[in-house]
């Protein structure tokens, strides 16, 4: 069985090992020069982090991630918890797995595991055809590669989606975000838990450490009607982030204060399919379902998607691959569809003005956390994607 996985993100880096352990061979194509991944934070929930060790590379991403022991919901003027969630070493025991934070490029690092002899970087794919046989990606400089699948990891500008399912650009979701990074010692002092979320009209404001808490990863999220840009290194304005931000705690504009370089990048999605192949060609990742991040599941989902689709390939054979490739999305479809959902209506709640949606929002909050020790999006965690196999045809079938 030979796949060629488009896309050397993490989700086109996780399908790689996931089908390389199914006894597939796979060719990942890249158009960058080389392996790189964006300075940026990213939190990995037990539902990923448990694929994460199926693949070998879970001792590597926890290395010089951090732990944090818990997360806290602030009221963004004054600091004050509406409510607070165990993780660490609680969560690990409930779910069988960590609750990471991580360096975006850690994860990647340890995801490209990939032999080099499996990689072809600098290499940009401009079409994707197939017949009954193969199918086969056609490169910039006209070289055609063939195998008996195309996995489409090739992110939320994908041009595969496209060629599969003609125009449908990404979608921008009225949300926009500055990013940076500070080292340990700008922040000291503060008294800034390990992991927060401040809501406010409009806004909200996230912090954790990453790099064994070298680093504090800040994005500050906002609420604007103007088209923003969809880049990672796009760079804002001096002050922008803290006008955006007058009046909030004082410890989140000392944040903003010392921050040093910030990123502004517009936050898009794209509308959920009904499924994502078409023969032996298929989507995965952001080309499939991006999302906003307010459930922290983009990368979770990726990565669950590279293990559902190794687990159907196992013991396939090249004229399985079409019926594989519907079972896959039959599979993930509907868990990847309900978390896009579940992360925009959390971006709504998120923002509510001051008042008595807010009041009420908190007060659910404070509520649930009293009975609950884990956040309300925690039984997803708790789900084995291989064992989450939905009525349907059998394999052979």
């Amino acid at each position: 069985m030979r796949a060629i996985v488009v896309g050397a993100g993490i989700g086109g880096l996780a399908t790689a090992l996931s089908l390389r352990r199914a006894g597939v061979d796979v060719t990942l194509v890249e158009q960058a020069r080389r392996f790189s991944e964006v300075g940026a934070g990213i939190q990995l929930a037990p539902n990923a982090t448990r694929e994460l060790r199926r693949l070998g590379v879970l001792d590597a991403v926890a290395a010089p991630a951090a732990h944090p022991p818990h997360v806290s919901f602030l009221t963004w003027s004054d600091g004050s918890e509406i409510c607070r969630y165990a993780l660490g070493r609680e969560a690990e025991e409930e779910f069988g797995a960590p609750y990471l934070v991580v360096h975006r490029a850690d994860l990647h690092g340890a995801l490209a595991a990939v032999p080099p002899a499996a990689v072809r970087l600098d290499t940009t794919v401009v079409a994707i055809d197939q017949d009954d046989r193969a199918a086969r990606v056609t490169t910039a400089t006209g070289e055609r590669l063939e195998a008996d699948l195309v996995v489409a990891a090739d992110g939320i500008r994908s041009a595969a989606r496209q060629w599969l399912f003609g125009e449908d650009a990404a979608v921008f979701s009225g949300t926009a975000a500055y990013r940076a990074l500070l080292p340990a010692g700008e922040v000291a002092g503060l008294g800034l838990p390990p992991l927060a979320a401040w809501l406010g009209p409009d806004r909200h404001f996230v912090h954790y450490w990453v790099r064994r808490g070298e680093l504090l990863n800040v994005v500050a999220v906002f609420t604007t009607r103007a088209a923003t840009q969809e880049s990672w290194t796009a760079k804002a304005e001096p002050g922008e982030p803290l006008r955006a931000f007058t009046g909030w705690d004082p410890r989140v504009r000392t944040v903003l204060e010392r921050a040093g370089q910030v990123y502004r990048y517009g936050i898009h999605t794209r509308t959920p399919l009904t499924g994502w192949n078409a023969g032996r060609v298929t989507l995965l990742g952001d080309s499939a379902h991006a999302m906003v991040p307010f459930q922290a599941q983009g990368a979770a989902q990726a990565i669950l998607d590279a293990a559902v689709l190794g687990d159907e390939l196992t013991d396939a054979t090249p004229a399985d691959v079409p019926a594989a490739l519907d079972r896959y999305v039959r599979r993930r479809v509907p868990a990847a569809t309900g978390m896009q959902s579940r992360s925009a209506r959390a971006g709504r709640d998120f923002h509510l003005p001051d008042g008595p949606e807010a009041e009420a929002r908190n007060a659910r909050m404070a509520a649930h956390a009293a009975e609950h020790r884990f956040m309300p999006q925690a039984p997803a965690w708790r789900v084995d994607v291989r064992d989450d196999r939905p009525p349907g045809p059998a394999r052979g079938a």
